[in-house]
């Protein structure tokens, strides 16, 4: 007989006394011996997993047995082994009647097997670590059994440290929905960590290398794949008033994203929902599906859910767990747990497979991103506006002065506007060669529609005709009007450019904001004072001195906040 026949009581009940000895017989290496069976190769749909990632002399550890709820198990061996060891350690307790310990390398309580009659795809049981001696790394192994000629065996869960410190809990006992496990679906919500970031696990972090164990304004999520490769853990926490979430997709715009959502409801509890986003309107829920071993947690401001799943990451055109992804991370407020628009967005730098451990974070923003982003504040926040100006304002205040045959208001309007197509046409080269693609949302386009028209605008320019031509308003006109043109769609590309960038609190887009507003409003200013001037009798040499001074005046207050508001920008970009 072999450990197969005696983890089966319920087909061959009348030979249990020869099966204890050979579940023993088997503790050491988890095999089944003298069968003439082996065991699966494919992977188990059964998963081993502790409630922690670390734990003390003497603690209490949750051990959780589970598979999908259509498959349930008949039969199980479970033991918590050191690190490189086959000898068991600690002991266990279980719950009355759902399972019977063993003693395995003389060590009463060491393992754990089923009783006559298990059918289930999932079991709880408590592990108590040694209270002295050499503590090393642990990890608990088991053995599986679907039915008389199907088992797995030295299925793994991750691997548990020793800490001096004991693992904090978070309180409180939440509710949830959604899942298709028979067991509870919500316990207490244990205590998420970086531990095995990049070892057992893919994990995504904003700031870089936080610890959301140690640091409270740390937001972190974690994918990792159980045993078998067809179930993943999830983690995810951060300080929210309402509701983080993750997800995965093609791009690095949302839409088309497969996400999964830990929101408060209206009690102040967090639940696990799925969603799906279209485009950019608000993720539409859809069923969770096989979630279960779900843990959850709201304290102090920081809201956190952990759940286990055998759904596939699907989105439009690629689907599974080996498939490579951008990862996602936002948080917003919610109401009555509806989320709303996220107050900030997260996305990896590059695309993950979740099926591959890494440690991932937002990296700082590159050199040359900053740079394409300084040269098109500068080009259409200051010198554009500069040669708007002169152009439109300035003509009297050097009315009459020369340079290279030249009036000096039209030297100076020509120079600075083309340092600013100059400057548009390096920030532009600089983001496509460094992007080499026109994914991203209304940025690109917007960028492209302005070097389209900026490089339109001095060919135009060149090509007019003559000042006393009858056809010349046609030319001023479209001249005036593409300035226009050109200049709002730059303020709306640097506006949604920031917004992809501003990852804290909106303090760039904020700034820009005033930038815009300042500028606005002394356009405004300018042509009520144009408008007196044109109406005010200055026939006076005195009286048109002082208007032209008036214009002066304006002209260089607007610019002193320009500059204040550009270098303000500017360093903000740089310490990005």
């Amino acid at each position: 007989m072999d450990l197969l026949v005696l983890l089966l009581l319920c087909t061959a009940p009348l030979i249990w006394g020869h099966r204890l000895e050979l579940v023993i017989d088997s503790c050491e290496d988890m095999q089944l011996h003298h069968s003439g069976l082996s065991p699966q190769h494919a992977p188990s749909p059964f998963t081993v997993t502790a409630e922690q990632r670390r734990y003390t002399l003497g603690e209490d550890v949750k051990v959780e047995l589970q598979g999908p709820a259509s498959t349930p198990f008949t039969g199980f061996l479970l033991e918590a082994i050191e690190v490189g060891s086959k000898t068991p350690v600690g002991s266990f307790a279980i719950p009355a009647g759902a399972a019977k310990l063993l003693t395995c390398s003389q060590r009463p309580n060491s393992a754990v097997s089923h009783t006559s009659g298990f059918n289930s795809s999932y079991i709880q049981l408590t592990w108590r670590s040694e209270p002295s001696g050499d503590i090393k790394a642990v990890q608990f192994r088991a053995s599986f059994v679907l039915n008389s000629t199907t088992f797995w065996v030295n299925v793994t869960s991750p691997v548990l440290t020793f800490t001096n410190a004991r693992v904090a809990r978070s309180a409180g006992s939440l509710t949830g929905n959604g899942s298709t496990d028979p067991a509870p679906l919500v316990k207490s919500a244990r205590s998420i960590s970086s531990a095995d970031c990049g070892v057992t696990k893919v994990c995504f972090t904003q700031p870089s290398n936080c610890d959301p164990a140690v640091s409270s304004s740390c937001y972190f999520m974690s994918a990792m794949m159980l045993p078998g490769g067809t179930a993943v853990r999830y983690e995810m926490t951060g300080p929210s008033q309402g509701y983080i979430a993750f997800g995965f997709s093609a791009d690095q715009m949302m839409g088309n994203d497969d996400i999964y959502v830990c929101v408060t409801d209206s009690s102040g509890q967090a639940v696990v929902q799925r969603m799906y986003s279209t485009g950019h309107t608000t993720p539409q829920a859809v069923a969770l599906g096989n979630v279960y071993n779900v843990t959850t947690s709201v304290q102090n401001g920081v809201i956190s859910c952990s759940f286990t799943t055998t759904n596939i990451i699907s989105i439009q055109g690629t689907s599974g767990f080996s498939q490579s992804y951008y990862l996602l991370l936002v948080y917003g407020p919610s109401s009555n747990g509806q989320i709303r628009i996220h107050t900030n967005d997260f996305i990896s730098n590059s695309k993950i497979a979740i099926s591959t451990p890494l440690a991932v974070s937002q990296d700082t923003i590159p050199d040359i991103v900053k740079a394409h982003g300084s040269l098109m504040l500068i080009a259409w926040m200051t010198t554009g506006t500069l040669g708007m100006m002169v152009a439109r304002y300035l003509k009297k205040m050097a009315k009459g002065a020369r340079m290279c045959n030249k009036d000096l208001w039209f030297v100076v309007h020509v120079g600075v506007m083309c340092l600013t197509v100059a400057a548009t046409i390096i920030a532009f080269i600089l983001i496509f060669s460094y992007a080499q693609d026109w994914s991203g949302g209304a940025h690109p386009v917007l960028g492209c529609l302005v070097m389209i028209l900026s490089f339109i605008q001095p060919i135009g320019a060149l090509l007019r005709c003559g000042p006393q031509h009858h056809l010349r308003y046609l030319f001023n006109w479209t001249h005036f009007l593409n300035a226009v043109v050109i200049k709002a769609l730059a303020v709306a590309a640097i506006f949604t450019g920031l917004d992809r960038i501003d990852s804290s609190d909106g303090w760039l887009m904020k700034v820009m904001g005033g930038f815009f507003a300042w500028e606005v409003l002394f356009i405004i200013i300018l042509e009520v004072h144009d408008w007196i001037v044109k109406h005010t009798d200055s026939t006076t040499v005195e009286m048109e001195s002082a208007l032209v001074k008036g214009d002066g005046l304006l002209i260089g207050l607007f610019f002193i906040g320009n500059i204040c508001f550009l270098v303000a920008l500017l360093v903000g970009i740089g310490q990005k």
